[in-house]
């Protein structure tokens, strides 16, 4: 007796595609911004924790860029081909921001200069933490049900955002009401830890997906076999629960 694989349908799938093309349009215009204002605010303060902040804009770019890039493939193969491709971007990407987080907090820690007060700073770190989780989740929901793991992969880089806006505002208020200085560079330490634990779990195609064996794009279910063969998704059955919360594929090298 054949297993039969339970999916979405294909005309779930096309809207679930479609959705979380333009929550990576929205993501990729706001992190636009959100970099080029981060950056100006930064250097003006002469705040390195602004300036982090704009870069990981840039990296939340590229990861966005590259899920969009997946999504744009006109047939279920391209999608799959493009999947490994993809989660493999975003994992250098969590891993450049980790290292970029790690040395500059280290660098403040060891008496690099304070940073001025920067009223659009604040602002921003305000902003991000109200939008961004918003973002994440929706398209973290809809990578889920459509078994994409480099959806669910960019959606954690966005929720990294916010937890870097939360940061941000954190060290800047904190520094300004009771002059602590090390309150900013501490707390991004452990968002990089973070960030290196998901640029691990994306670099192995480890997320969390609802629909074991869906296919990532408009085409039909996708065996453990193609799985395998193409790079895998991280969604199938193995490893999968009933909850989503935890479905992994094999170690990959």
């Amino acid at each position: 007796m054949t297993a039969r694989t339970l999916g979405p349908s294909p005309r779930r799938r096309a809207v679930l595609a479609r959705r979380v093309r333009w929550l990576v349009a929205a993501t990729i215009t706001y992190n636009v911004i959100e970099a080029v204002v981060a950056v100006t605010a930064g250097s003006l303060a002469s705040s390195g924790a602004l300036v982090a902040f704009g870069l990981d804009s840039v990296v939340e770019v590229a990861s966005a860029g590259a899920v969009a890039w997946q999504f744009s493939a006109r047939t279920a193969e391209d999608v799959e081909r493009r999947e490994r491709r993809a989660l493999r971007i975003i994992a250098v990407s969590f891993l450049v921001l980790a290292g970029y987080v790690i040395a500059d907090s280290a660098r403040t820690l060891l008496g690099g200069g304070d940073a001025e007060p920067s009223m659009p700073g604040l602002a921003l770190a305000v902003l991000s933490l109200v939008a961004m989780p918003f973002l994440s989740y929706a398209q973290r929901r809809a990578g889920r049900e459509l078994g994409s793991a480099s959806a669910v992969a960019d959606s954690k880089q966005t929720l990294l955002c916010t937890y870097l806006s939360g940061v941000l505002l954190a060290g800047l208020v904190l520094n300004t009401l009771f002059g602590w200085a090390w309150a900013d560079p501490a707390a991004a330490l452990v968002i990089a830890a973070a960030a290196i634990r998901e640029g691990h779990q994306a670099w192995r195609g480890d997320t969390c997906c609802a629909h074991p064996g869906s296919a990532t794009g408009t085409g039909g279910p996708v065996s453990g076999k193609q799985r395998d063969t193409s790079g895998g998704t991280g969604c199938g059955a193995a490893g999968h629960s009933n909850q989503g919360a935890s479905c992994s594929s094999s170690p990959r090298p």
